[in-house]
């Protein structure tokens, strides 16, 4: 059986700029040479020749070489086994050369280093003491989320992994491995490896998987990349700098629209994460044991350090001299004893000593290892003490505690209002809660906060939907008590809508002893903060009312000075799927700035919680931009951001790819806390007034076509592969918060995915191109775009959008459409809408042609437009035959396959 793809013409509008090569980068060309090698090996001489003329064939039309029309494509001679190895061959380019690019430091980008921000801060006239104090205060998070935009096994990425340490081997002019193994052929012996792996998974990945998962980029990632770090910067500030930059996750404890996620996969995602931070110290620790070999004959030992040594049980002849080897094996001794008390398990290289006093807390761990680096500190000019690996272990200590990653829950708000109206029903305090205006619940709640007895028993009978949360905050207590109150910080409410949203979080934590009422006149206390997270553009608009009641409650006030901070987080996607790109964008902006004076007011600093995803239509694009475009006062050295799906490999693959974006995220987040604002208050109103405009225009036309234009949600689930995305096992949650076909209830996500992979990428753009067409002061728009960071930083994220957009191949999905009328007249709305966003972008920008102020981008995305345009011709017609009935096995794998494909190739699909 036969794959027949029709001859089509393709449209190419970036054909209007200057043409690039592949073999502009080397390591493309490299890397591609090696993979043809193994697909003629392994895939045989005919696979590769059809594979050859296909690629050929595309790269020549895209160059305009071969016309667009009448020109054989290759594709109608595959097979469907032809088909699957093609993909998987396209597939692996894209991956090798996103690894090529990221090696030429196409990601890296100018002045988003520490070094630079505090060089560029002082020619402000910013003192190091300001920065120090900022520092002292300031958080900077990245949170590793488990949304499944992540289509590749962790098999294959591991593979990649090993390609880009072997690259950096070959750097260095080595031509062997360590292993004695020429080096092409270590690299080509991985690529045939990953020809092999199987790419799909067979299975839904399970919370377990999830974890596990995340574990690996936080023990073999941060935790040695970190601690680096903090050196780095200490040699550039000239003195210690404060542990601000830390790691978070919501693998284990996001239970939004996931009844997968309960209180045994918080305890496993906890357990699991302290293991892994206590073996590395024990790790880190026989290293410097080895490393240590001071001798008391030859050096003055401080009395701290003679007291570890006499009190570790190391009586060994051999080390007697040797007080440093013997605090460090009783050190170890006592880590390998909590790891057995907390882990529940012997430690993997038990101690030689008797078993030793579990530590009660990391900090007690610190101070012991903080006792040697005083005592090296002491001898000669301090050397010792400075850097190396005593200094390592000790900031990581202090980054990953016990805990490693600090777990965010997140459950939605609708579900804590049923099980507090349950809870007080079966207590009798309410029989009917949920029948109460907000003004009757803020006070019943209230009432019940300002006691500590709860409000459940053991003896009542509960919901099993009860009986989950309850759960869930008890063993989140329990992990307070193992681990440290840094092990859970924050409790995130989806859905936030009202100052009960967050008090019933409270009542939840109460529950479990997590809330203290004042007592004495001391004010209440939460070990855990209820953090509301406000989604769609109506609750942006209603964050700082709401913020302003829920500290106006005396409590409540008294509560969060105490802490000095409160946390909102702000959803990028469901806005961005509720009224489009720039209004979703302007929106979270002008709440930023609404809830700066809230919070000064309250005498609180505000932390902002950033839920972007990978696409620029759920936040994606650059975060040294995006924070720095922040409204002014809004950072205050503190600020959150998820990352996930493909984000977390392709910023946090490897050691290299992380410390680049980990600077660039700490960089901004000091340049957008210090920095002067560059805007007048003249300009910063003009600008806000044109924003509102084009914001109200844009958000009309976006809703017009999504939730007015009649016969779009059927338009959007024929077109698009949202059908077959749903099925893909990339992660354990479901792809729709209900079982409702409504674009409302379907989960950002998939819906910005299908979008990609069709090449609309619609909420990355539409309803733009209307909002600037009809603002009349051309000039002004100009004006903002280059002085205004905001406009810039959005503006730039939709043109790489629309660089990687082409409506050209979109209409190739069009005969997916039932009724051919209301389709063709909905995608002439979608590209005429395309049209007016290319035409305005390159008029306010001054370009000739899309990106021209940005070449390295720029060529990034022309090498991957030829590679998957024959992916998306081949999807098509595979979905066709799909969605035709036909039931062949290889169809649905060349369907997923295709998807992994395209979604490689695009980088930040989702």
């Amino acid at each position: 059986m036969r794959l027949t793809t029709p001859h089509v013409a393709v449209q190419h509008r970036v054909m209007t700029a200057p043409r690039h090569s592949i073999t502009q980068n080397p390591d493309i060309r490299y890397l591609g040479r090696l993979l043809g090698d193994v697909i003629r090996i392994y895939g045989g001489e005919r696979l590769f020749r059809q594979t050859e003329y296909i690629r050929s064939a595309s790269v020549d039309r895209a160059r305009g070489v071969a016309p667009q029309e009448g020109v054989d494509t290759g594709l109608s001679a595959l097979t469907l086994d032809d088909t699957t190895a093609f993909v998987r061959g396209f597939m692996l380019f894209s991956m090798l050369a996103n690894l090529a690019e990221d090696r030429q430091g196409i990601a890296i980008e100018p002045g988003a280093d520490v070094a630079s921000a505090i060089q560029r801060l002082e020619e402000h006239g910013i003192s190091e003491d300001a920065i120090l104090k900022l520092l002292e205060k300031a958080l900077v998070m990245p949170v590793l989320t488990a949304h499944p935009t992540e289509v590749r096994r962790k098999s294959v990425i591991d593979h990649r992994n090993i390609i880009a340490e072997l690259m950096l081997l070959r750097d260095t002019g080595a031509v062997e491995t360590d292993d004695g193994e020429p080096i092409d052929e270590a690299i080509g012996r991985q690529i045939a490896l990953l020809w092999q792996t199987r790419p799909l998974r067979r299975e839904r990945l399970f919370v377990r998987d999830e974890i596990d998962n995340a574990l690996s980029y936080f023990r073999d990632i941060f935790m040695p990349v970190l601690p680096g770090l903090y050196a780095r910067w200490d040699r550039v500030v000239g003195k210690r700098v404060p542990g601000f930059l830390r790691v978070g996750t919501w693998i284990g404890g996001d239970r939004d629209g996931n009844p997968f996620v309960q209180a045994d996969q918080l305890r496993l995602a906890l357990n699991r994460s302290c293991g892994s931070a206590l073996r590395v110290y024990m790790e880190m620790l026989h290293e410097l044991g080895a490393q240590l070999s001071i001798s008391s004959e030859l050096a003055a030992v401080p009395a701290g350090v003679r007291d570890l040594a006499a009190a570790s049980g190391d009586e060994s002849a051999s080390r007697r001299d040797e007080p440093y080897r013997r605090a460090i094996t009783g050190i170890y001794a006592r880590v390998a004893a909590t790891y057995e008390t907390l882990i529940g398990a012997p430690a993997p290289r038990p101690s030689r000593l008797p078993k030793g006093k579990p530590y009660e807390s990391a900090a007690h761990l610190r101070d012991d290892l903080a006792t040697l680096d005083r005592g090296l500190a002491m001898e000669g000019n301090g050397a010792l003490a400075s850097g190396g690996a005593l200094s390592r272990l000790i900031r990581a200590v202090e980054i990953f505690g016990f805990h490693l990653a600090t777990l965010d829950m997140r459950q939605n708000s609708a579900i804590h209002e049923r099980v507090v109206a349950e809870l007080l029903k079966v207590a009798g305090v309410e029989a009917d809660y949920g029948a109460l205006d907000e003004e009757a619940r803020v006070a019943l709640l209230r009432r019940e906060l300002a006691t500590n007895r709860p409000l459940g028993s053991r003896f009542a009978a509960y919901s099993e939907e009860t009986r989950t949360e309850i759960a869930i905050v008890e063993a989140a207590a329990e992990a307070h008590r193992l681990y440290g109150p840094a092990c859970i910080d924050q409790y995130i409410i989806s859905k936030a809508e009202s100052v009960s949203d967050m008090l019933e979080v409270n009542i939840l934590l109460k529950e479990a002893g997590l809330w203290r009422a004042p007592e004495n006149g001391s004010a209440a206390q939460a070990a855990i903060m209820a953090v509301p997270l406000f989604e769609t553009i109506a609750d942006l608009e209603r964050a700082p009312a709401i913020m302003t009641a829920y500290f106006g409650l005396p409590e409540i006030g008294a509560l969060v000075k105490a802490r000095g901070y409160q946390e909102v987080m702000i959803g990028y996607s469901d806005s961005n799927k509720d009224g489009g790109y720039i209004t979703s964008t302007w929106s979270l902006h002008e709440a930023s700035k609404a809830l700066t004076p809230v919070f000064d007011a309250a005498g609180v600093s505000m932390q902002l919680f950033h839920g972007r995803g990978g696409a620029v239509g759920r936040g994606g694009g650059s975060s040294f931009q995006a924070i720095q475009a922040q409204p002014p006062g809004t950072v205050q050295g503190r600020i959150r951001i998820t990352e996930q799906g493909e984000v977390i490999a392709a910023k946090y693959g490897t050691p290299e790819t992380a410390r680049t974006n980990l600077e660039a995220m700490t960089s901004a987040a000091l340049l957008a806390s210090l920095e002067p604002e560059r805007l007048s208050p003249t300009d910063a109103r003009r600008f806000s007034a044109a924003m509102d405009e084009i914001s109200a225009t844009a958000f009309r036309t976006y809703r017009d076509l999504v939730y007015e234009t009649e016969g779009f949600r059927e338009f959007f689930r024929q077109l698009t592969p949202i059908q077959e995305i749903s099925g893909l096992k990339i992660g354990s949650r479901p792809a729709s918060r209900t079982k409702s076909n409504k674009i409302e209830d379907l989960r950002a996500i998939p819906w910005v995915f299908s979008w990609s992979q069709a090449r609309v990428m619609l909420p990355g753009w539409y309803g733009v191109g209307h909002a600037l067409a009809q603002f009349g002061d051309k000039g002004l728009l100009k004006e903002m775009t280059q002085a205004w960071p905001f406009l810039k930083a959005s503006i730039g994220n939709m043109e790489m959008v629309l660089a990687k957009s082409d409506l050209g191949i979109a209409a190739h999905y069009l005969p997916l459409v039932e009724d051919r009328e209301a389709g063709e007249a909905i995608f002439g709305q979608i590209k005429d809408g395309w049209q007016m966003t290319h035409d305005g972008v390159l008029e306010v920008t001054g370009q000739a042609h899309l990106l021209a102020d940005n070449p390295a981008l720029d060529t990034s995305i022309r090498l991957r437009l030829p590679y998957i345009e024959p992916l998306n011709l081949l999807q098509v017609e595979l979905l066709k035959r799909h969605r035709g009935g036909e039931d062949d096995p290889r169809i649905r794998e060349g369907i997923e396959l295709s998807i992994n494909a395209i979604a490689t190739a695009l980088r930040n699909s989702g």
